[in-house]
Order: C-alpha cells, then sequence, then structure tokens
C-alpha cells in the first residue's frame, strides 16, 4: 500500500483523492502491465531498426530518437510498417534469410498497430532503454589508411536525384593487402547509395593516376567517354585490373567484415576507387560532399581470395530471349550459368534500373533440388542490398543458376523514366539510370570442408 492505515476514514479520503489522479496517469503511461507502451515495447524496435537513419545528421528525413518523435508520427509509422514499406527490405524473408536482415517481423508490425490504436501511450519512464551506440568503432578497429575523395561534390539545390561517376585515386607506400574497406558518406543526409569498384595499376604502366576528371555526370555521356575524360586506361591504352562491386554502401547498412582468411584484395602501390553508381537523393538547397574510404590492411596476402560471377547485362551469360523490352509492355528475361566447382557462396546482389518489377535467383542441385537465393517480390530502384548469407552457403559444382527478371515498361509504373514510355535495349557500354539492366553479382570463394557451419553474421 502507498499509504500507512491511521485510521479507517482516513483512508478512505486518501483513496478517494488519489483515485483520479492515478487514473489519468496511467493513460497517458500505460502504467498498467497489460498496456503496450513505448517505453518498454515500442522504442527497442525503433531504435534497432529505424533512429540508425531516422536521427541528427543521417539519411532520414526526420529524427525518431524519442517517445514525442514518435508519438506524432504514430499514425504514418503504423501505416508504413503495416505496408512494409518502411524500414526497406525488399528481399522476401519467407524465401529465404540473411546477415543483418533489416525490416520488421510480423509481431513487431502488429504490435505497432495495436500500440497505435491504443492510443500511442508513453509508459514508465524506467522501462525506456538506451539509445544505442550509433557511432561504435568498427569490429577490425581503427582504420589504416583514411582515403578521401580528390574534389568535392556540388550538389545542386534543383530537387532532382543526383547519379555520377566518382574516381578517387591514392598512392601507397608500397604494394600491400587489402583486408577490408569501408565507404563513409560525408553528407549522410543526401548519399543514397553507392556501388564502387577497385582500380589496381600494374606497375609502370600509369605515370600519373590523378590526371583525368574525378567527376562525371553519367547523363551527359557513355560509359566509355566518361573512363575517357577520368583517364582511367594505363598510359599503352590498356585496362587495368579491376576488382567490381568490392565496396557498396546504403543508408544503415554496416560494411561486411568476412572472417579472418576469408576474402580480401591485391593492393598496388597505385590504385583508385572507381563509384560506377553514385546517387544523391533530391535537395532543395545547394549544397556538397565530400566522402572518403577506411581501409583496413593486411600482412599476408588472402588465403582464399574472393571471386565474382556476373551474370546478365554486360556480364558472363547472355540474357535469353534478347534484352528488348517493348513500349507498353510487361516482359520476363532469364540467365542461367553452369557452376563448374563447388562454391562456398558469401554475398548476392541483383541489379535493375526504373522498369525492374520482380527478381528471382536459385540454383539447381546435380540432384534437383533447390537452392533458393533471393526472391525480391517488388522491385525497387531505391533500395540495392547486397545479401550477405547468415553461414557460407554450399552451391555444389554441376548446379545451375537461374535467375529471373520481370520488367514492366508501362506508364502504370510509377518510376517509368520516359512519357510516353519508349522501346528500351540493351546498353552497350552505358551505366545511364535510364540504361535498364538485369544483372546478377555472385561473390563467392573455392569450397572447403566445413565452410557450411562459418557464420557470416558477425
Amino acid at each position: 500500500m502507498f499509504y500507512r492505515v491511521v485510521s479507517t476514514g482516513i483512508t478512505i479520503l486518501l483513496l478517494a483523492a488519489c483515485q483520479p489522479t492515478r487514473q489519468k496517469e496511467s493513460a497517458h503511461t500505460g502504467t498498467d502491465d497489460t498496456a503496450l507502451t513505448f517505453n518498454r515495447h515500442i522504442a527497442p524496435i525503433i531504435f534497432e531498426h529505424c533512429a540508425v537513419c531516422h536521427r541528427l545528421g543521417e539519411a532520414g528525413p526526420f529524427p525518431l530518437v524519442s517517445y514525442q518523435d514518435v508519438k506524432k508520427r504514430a499514425k504514418m509509422i503504423a501505416h508504413v510498417t503495416e505496408t512494409r514499406f518502411m524500414p526497406p527490405w525488399p528481399a522476401n524473408r519467407e524465401y529465404q534469410s540473411y546477415a543483418n536482415e533489416r525490416g520488421l517481423t510480423n509481431e513487431q508490425i502488429a504490435m505497432i498497430q495495436r500500440w497505435f490504436e491504443e492510443g500511442a501511450l508513453e509508459g514508465r519512464a524506467d522501462d525506456l532503454p538506451p539509445l544505442p551506440d550509433f557511432d561504435r568503432a568498427s569490429v577490425l578497429g581503427p582504420p589504416d589508411r583514411i582515403v578521401s575523395m580528390k574534389d568535392t561534390v556540388w550538389i545542386p539545390g534543383n530537387n532532382r536525384d543526383l547519379f555520377l561517376y566518382i574516381k578517387v585515386p591514392f598512392e601507397l607506400p608500397a604494394d600491400t593487402f587489402l583486408r577490408a574497406v569501408e565507404f563513409v558518406p560525408g553528407n549522410r543526409q543526401l548519399v543514397h547509395h553507392m556501388n564502387g569498384s577497385l582500380i589496381n595499376y600494374p606497375d609502370g604502366k600509369k605515370s600519373d593516376i590523378w590526371q583525368g576528371e574525378t567527376i562525371v555526370d553519367p547523363d551527359t555521356t557513355d560509359s566509355f567517354s566518361a573512363y575517357h575524360y577520368m583517364q582511367l586506361l594505363n598510359d599503352d591504352g590498356t585496362y587495368p585490373p579491376l576488382s567490381p562491386s568490392m565496396v557498396n554502401y546504403l543508408p544503415g547498412v554496416e560494411a561486411v567484415a568476412y572472417p579472418e582468411g576469408i576474402g580480401g584484395y591485391y593492393l598496388k602501390r597505385q590504385a583508385a576507387f572507381l563509384m560506377q553508381t553514385m546517387h544523391y537523393g533530391p535537395s532543395a538547397l545547394d549544397t556538397f560532399d565530400l566522402s572518403h574510404f577506411k581501409l583496413w590492411f593486411s600482412d599476408t596476402p588472402p588465403q582464399r581470395p574472393m571471386r565474382e560471377l556476373q551474370m546478365g547485362t554486360l556480364g558472363d551469360t547472355p540474357v535469353i530471349p534478347e534484352f528488348v523490352i517493348p513500349a507498353d509492355s510487361v516482359v520476363t528475361f532469364k540467365t542461367t550459368y553452369r557452376v563448374p566447382q563447388d562454391w562456398s557462396v558469401l554475398t548476392i546482389n541483383p541489379h535493375m534500373h526504373l522498369l525492374g518489377k520482380e527478381f528471382l535467383a536459385y540454383a539447381i542441385r546435380p540432384d534437383g533440388d533447390t537452392i533458393p537465393l533471393v526472391h525480391l517480390p517488388r522491385w525497387d530502384f531505391r533500395w540495392q542490398y547486397f545479401y550477405t548469407f547468415k553461414h557460407i552457403l554450399k552451391i555444389p559444382k554441376g548446379s545451375k543458376i537461374e535467375v529471373w527478371g520481370t520488367f514492366d515498361n508501362t506508364a502504370g509504373n510509377p518510376f517509368q523514366p520516359f512519357d510516353p514510355p519508349q522501346t528500351i535495349r540493351e546498353p552497350k557500354g552505358d551505366m545511364k539510370t535510364t540504361d535498364e539492366m538485369f544483372q546478377f553479382f555472385v561473390n563467392y570463394v573455392l569450397y572447403e570442408e566445413g565452410d557450411e557451419a562459418i557464420p557470416l553474421n558477425q
């Protein structure tokens, strides 16, 4: 009891006086143990899945780091979570699961709906968990080197998306080995996603890696001309070795660090990062970006070097039928590959552009069993993830990887870039956003006994 009993009459008076106040407090804070409250039930969900982007200085358009932040947007949050529009996770969870998945479970979504319907109560203050340490140090420790953009990117305030090619050259004292790399956006509110490759210049092949343009707008030229303007080629006109898609970024997605001995790259003294897709979101004000890369070196060469299969457009396997999407049509294409050795697959990446509608990839084992890889029932160009499996995934020798992509080239496609729709053909080296692609990337190492037990979600 809250009160010491002095006399029956006093006790009755005290309880009568306090009862309305306690009811009012319970209605606002949700002190009733049966009620759903922000502090006990909703904050853990929001802090884990939303606040990483929705906080000051990050990509989210508003913060979600307090009860007040969430309460005033409770109706919208209930809607976008129920429709799975947010948090963004386009992959079908029932088809395959991955390390560090985003998105909410059915139970979490139902909890948010009920919390909103019951009045979005706050709850007891001592139930509120602390915000995560978003700025925690990398599991790899401090980086060995930071490589910054050579030139600042100017972002016009025209409320339009901006896509750029960007070259980031750098020199080291000597050749070394690269264990991991992380892209760090300078303007976190506008950098939407980035796909980058590593160029290694052989000894004596490039006299000046700093020459050429560092920033090119792909909407003004084709990729071959862009590479010429950037002077990416060796002095004799040959192409330097390129490791594709070796560093990527999406807001809220942590860089992947594979277990010791798996992956890694050789790194020449003269090198460059080539950001083949640097996507800045719309801005109403003129602003700028100066992003950088964190590099972690290794004293030993890669024990099991990363390999990559690129299927489909501009890749190792043809698109069937011919990649032509007539105007006002919905068309499905496929591409296949026969695996020549036992593979240990680490990460996969589906890729389409604005006309993409659905994406499906799987492997058929020699015994006829199917290995699910990824299914995106509603493709969204804005959220292009690299999907890392929870454990290394073995694909046996002789398996056939089949990839299917459906494209919507009608006026009903909300991302349709042309009015009216135009017939789209396979690009000949171009990489504009409006140049459609159908690609599937598989990052793997050669299989070794016991690989299936190695976790990748650390």
